[in-house]
């Protein structure tokens, strides 16, 4: 029987929404939604193509990190600030935008809390270890 591993569940869907939100709507092709965004920064229309493609670079490259490395309490708490800057950043760039299907809201705020599921699962693992310890 396999057994059930919400950290490691968790830690494997962080690393791949990373993946994808790198990979699809800013290499592959750039989504409409990420040309309005960085036009809100004032960037020509060259640096927010690269800019754009950078951000893509950057989210592969966190994905990665995180797919191996799932269990650092650091990449963790990253995880989370870059859950709740994006969400932010997005809200007062296209306040729109919070309201669409599949938003920020919709998409970041579980992301930050699978992250917490991956440090709650620590803690648990480690205040057994302690008390196993202490008999």
């Amino acid at each position: 029987m396999i057994k059930l591993q919400p950290a490691k569940i968790s830690g494997i869907t962080i690393g791949l929404v990373w993946i994808y939100q790198g990979i699809f709507p800013k290499l592959f092709h750039i989504a409409p939604l990420e040309e309005k965004l960085t036009a809100t920064l004032g960037l020509s229309a060259d640096l927010s193509y690269l800019f754009i493609k950078a951000a893509g670079i950057a989210e592969i490259a966190f994905g990665i990190v995180f797919l191996l490395f799932y269990q650092s309490r650091l990449l963790n708490y990253i995880n989370i600030g870059a859950m709740i800057a994006l969400l932010l950043g997005a809200g007062f760039q296209l306040p729109a935008i919070l309201i669409e299907a599949f938003n920020p809201v919709t998409t970041n705020i579980p992301l930050a809390v699978l992250s917490l599921v991956i440090l709650a699962d620590q803690y648990h693992h480690q205040t057994a270890r302690s008390s196993d310890s202490l008999q």
